[in-house]
């Protein structure tokens, strides 16, 4: 398959500017913004791994740092989910200046951290899917009021974080559905695991964009 062309953006957002690299595959049905987690960069490569699954189903994808290099080193801005979903919000509404048409359907995709910043921006724009890997929407204060249709992907043996999922999940009245991943720890690092939940994102995203 070929391989999808990557555009290097920069992204102003007031007196930051913030780095990110745009994939529009030809004919794309529509983007999907990522969220990365606490300690993560566009350079994730568990995240640019669920983006290439996304790419060979025709979606477009935005992966760009939520912090800039000299405030990635400040743990509290790590976990400021205020400030991230701020951030999350300029950079889809800057993606649907870049976009074709402008009101195409967008999605977010959060891992750890970044899922509670996808469900933060999700309550205060208009998207069409979220899905959430191994996140913590629990950090997300408004998540009750998300409306858009949204997937929480949450490893088995994730204990901790599973919980958390499940009681987020009670207070949700959107189209929802919580997905285990057999076998899966935090990171979805055993083997098989980050491509069932690849998938799982990859799926939801076809049947909402």
């Amino acid at each position: 398959m070929t391989m999808p062309h990557v555009d290097s953006v920069n992204i102003r957002l007031g007196s930051v500017e913030l780095t990110g690299d745009l994939v529009k595959p030809a004919g794309s049905a529509g983007p999907v913004v990522f969220a990365h987690g606490s300690g993560s960069s566009r350079m994730s490569p568990r995240n640019r791994y669920v983006a290439d699954v996304l790419h060979q189903a025709g979606l477009g994808t935005l992966l760009f740092d939520l912090l800039t290099p000299s405030e990635e080193g400040d743990r509290r801005l790590v976990f400021d989910i205020g400030l991230l979903g701020e951030r999350l919000l300029g950079a889809t509404s800057w993606l649907r200046d870049q976009w074709k048409p402008a009101d195409v359907a967008l999605g977010l995709f959060g891992a750890s951290t970044g899922a509670a910043a996808a469900l933060y921006a999700a309550a205060r724009t208009r998207v069409s899917a979220v899905v959430s890997r191994g996140g913590r929407p629990d950090l997300a204060v408004d998540a009750a009021r998300v409306t858009a249709p949204t997937l929480l992907i949450v490893g088995e043996r994730d204990h901790d974080v599973l919980e958390l999922n499940r009681a987020v999940l009670t207070t949700m009245t959107c189209e929802k559905l919580l997905v285990t991943i057999p076998g899966a720890t935090h990171l979805f690092e055993e083997p098989g695991t980050l491509g069932a939940a690849a998938d799982a994102a990859r799926d939801w995203f076809v049947r909402h964009l």
